[in-house]
Formats: C-alpha cells, structure tokens, sequence
C-alpha cells in the first residue's frame, strides 16, 4: 500500500478486464450490489475445467511466476465443491529461512480495510454510528472541512483527503528505517497537513487517509484500541486464530517471510528514494518481514492467513457478521472511472468487479514484502487468495513486468477457478 500497488487508482493490480487486458480498477455499480454473473455454471460452450487440470494449471503458473523473480507465493481456492486447491511454492534460496506452507501467516496490507469498515458497520446495526455522521462529531478540529465529511465518504474514498502515504515524510518508515510507532490520529494528521484533492463527494480517489481517520473514529467510538476490536468482534467469534491487527513488528505464528530486492538489485526504473529497504540481507534481496508495519495502520496492519480470510469472507458475505441493512450498504458501491459509471466501483472496504468469469468481490493489500489480493463471491460460497512474498513490482510494475505479468495471469486463473471456469490462455 505504499506508493502503487493500493495507490493504484482502485487498490487492485490484479487483471479483471478480459484476457490480456489488465485492469487496476474495482468494478461495479454505484447504489446497488451489482447482478452477479451465475458462479455454479460456466459460460454458454464452456465445460467445467477438471478439478487436476484446474491444479496443473495454477501450479505452472506459481512456478512461471517464481521462474519470474517472486521468492514465495501462496494460492488457496475453495469453489464451494470440496476440498480447497493449496498451493505454496518457493525459491530456492529462501528455504534456509523458511519452509512456506500454504497455511502461514502473512501481512494483508490494504485487505485490512475490510475489516474495519466490517466495525464501522456493526456499530452502525448497533446504533453506534451512522454512516451520515460527519468526521468532525467524532474528531472534532482533526480533519478540515470535517463537517463536510462523512463517515460514509471515509469508507468509499470520496473525502477528496490526500493519501498520507504519499507525503516524503513516511519514505523512512514505508522502508523500515524509521521504527516510529505511529497511532490512527498521527497519520490522519499527516494526511489533513495537505490540500485536500477535491470537494468532499464529487469524486473518487483512493487514499489510505480514509482509513485512518476511521481508525480514529472507532477507537474514540468504543474506547477500545483497533486490535481488541478485531480480537473481539471478527477474530474469536469467527475462530481465526491466525488473524490480529498488528501494533509492532511481531509474527505470533508461523510465517511467510517477505523480502524485496536490495539496492544493489533494484532494477532503474525504481525511484532512487525507494531503492533501499532496511531488513535482512539475503541473496540480492532483504528479508522485510519484521520491519515495522505501524505506519499501514487502519489502512494496513493486519496479519492473517489465505485459510482465516477465506472465513472473513464467506462470514462477511453469507450475513454472519453484518445485519442485511449494512452488508447491503457495504455493498453500495461507487464508480472509481467517471466514463465507467457501469464498471468499476468501489463500495465501503470492498470492491465489485464483472470479469468474463463471474462478479467477484474482492480487495488487494500490498506492504512491503507482500502483495495479497483476496476473492470471494456474491454470497461467500466460494473464495480465493493470491499471495506473492514481495511487493515494490506492484508499486513500480514498468520496472518488473515479468513479475508484474506473471502475477496477474496467476491472479486471474485462481479467480476463475473459484467460479469453476477456465481461465483465459494466451
């Protein structure tokens, strides 16, 4: 979630237009869910892949993407039919760390956003909040113009608030060279210290400032911290125990291990200010993983697993966790291209996009280490999770577009496989 990968216009890299067309945007309709494409049959002349071409498949693809430059990923699909698909392929310089396994922990980076307008929502059903309160009720002289600003524009990202993550000042701290602890209201400080982009409601831009100042407004809402309210209100109810909101740079269990190239490997086309990431050498590359995610915040810090988040989602769209009324909402969406009003579209954490293989939900996260996008369908039945062990390709694709090519066809066909359909070939 740096500089590209969420920054991108809709925070997905992965390819949701027809093959060979890649596609950065969330898709869907604005006010209304959009009508799904039917996930239990393929196309019109389209046969039901077997469920071992199906794995051959993603299995060439992982391989084709290590052979590519990634030194880890992890594929889980669950189609609703079975046992999921899991895949953990690795490189082989990075086993001396660790030994990947489709099971570890992972940082989810932006797919933390899901999770906190989940909160947001359930105070909502509560009585708590309303999605029409103004940031100004709850952070009264932190937002400018926060009259104007609703709780509802914070979570679709038409505030018109600058992304914080764009400000000089967070390049340490994005690399891991400055271990500043830093809190919801901090980063919403240094989001707001910028004009804002446009007037409240008139457009849409992705900006990870949104999601501090929910942060804010949820812990000055229950007087709980961020990590007591994932705890309590997702992670025990739902049995993920792999799945926290981090507040330094610790791992509670076994985990993948990211890394990103080191300075000396960092192809040209790299911004010099983004070249050097603190961490561990190892082979070309530094092992980020235990840089500290503090400064992904709200926006960012959470640590889960493709197996937990596959639970999110299916508890999340099936109802379990949201009232009809607020998954309803959640699923309102916004148009994020304004000569699209009918295709991408991004609703409250979550974006909608219509593919050739059906309407898929979905949201990407990308902290440096790990690029993650998570898939699921219209009613939770069936989904999907890609992760790849390092993440400067997404922010910079044109400076690795092998990488950056191999992990959206990889993207892709695990999408279409949680549909049960082939996906495209070249």
């Amino acid at each position: 979630m740096a500089a590209s990968s969420l920054l991108a216009a809709a925070g997905l890299v992965v390819a949701l237009g027809p093959p060979g067309q890649a596609a950065t945007h969330p898709a869907g309709t604005p006010g209304a869910a959009p009508v799904a494409v039917p996930a239990d049959a393929p196309e019109s002349g389209t046969k039901s892949p077997s469920r071992t071409r199906q794995r051959a498949q993603l299995e060439l693809l992982t391989r084709k993407l290590l052979a590519a430059g990634a030194p880890g990923v992890i594929v889980r699909v669950d189609d609703g039919r079975g046992r999921p698909i899991e895949i953990a392929e690795q490189a082989p310089w990075t086993r001396r760390d660790h030994r990947l396994r489709a099971d570890d922990e992972f940082r989810m980076g932006s797919n933390t956003k899901t999770m906190m307008a989940t909160l947001v929502l359930q105070l909502v059903g509560e009585g708590k909040l309303a999605l029409t309160d103004p940031v100004e009720k709850w952070l009264p002289g932190q937002v400018p113009n926060g009259d104007a600003i609703t709780l509802r524009m914070l979570l679709n990202h038409t505030s018109g608030l600058y992304d914080y993550t764009e400000d000089p000042a967070m390049v340490p701290s994005i690399l891991g060279k400055d271990r500043t602890r830093w809190t919801p209201e901090r980063l919403l400080a240094v989001g707001v210290r910028h004009d804002p982009k446009f007037p409240p409601g008139t457009k849409w831009a992705y900006s990870n400032t949104n999601y501090a100042a929910i942060g804010a407004v949820l812990e000055k809402v229950t007087g709980k911290s961020l990590a007591e309210l994932v705890r309590d209100r997702i992670a025990r109810p739902l049995n993920l125990k792999h799945t926290y909101y981090a507040t330094d740079s610790a791992l509670h269990g076994r985990h993948a291990r990211g890394y990103e190239p080191d300075v000396a490997h960092m192809p040209p086309g790299v911004p010099a200010e983004f070249k050097d990431y603190a961490g561990t050498p190892r082979h070309g590359h530094m092992d980020v993983s235990r840089n500290n995610p503090s400064w992904g915040g709200p926006a960012g810090a959470m640590v889960s697993t493709a197996h937990d988040w596959g639970r999110f989602y299916t508890a999340l769209m099936s109802g379990k966790l949201l009232p009809a009324a607020q998954l309803a909402q959640m699923r309102t969406t916004v148009p994020t291209l304004p000569d699209r009003p009918e295709g991408p579209g991004y609703g409250l954490g979550i974006a909608t996009a219509p593919t050739p293989c059906g309407t898929v939900w979905t949201h990407d996260g990308g902290i440096p280490g790990y690029l993650s996008v998570n898939f699921t369908d219209s009613t939770g039945g069936r989904t999907a999770t890609v992760l790849v062990s390092t993440e400067v390709f997404a922010e910079f694709p044109d400076a690795f577009p092998e990488i950056d090519n191999a992990t959206k066809k990889l993207q892709t066909a695990a999408m279409c496989t949680m549909f049960g359909k082939p996906a495209p070939t070249d």
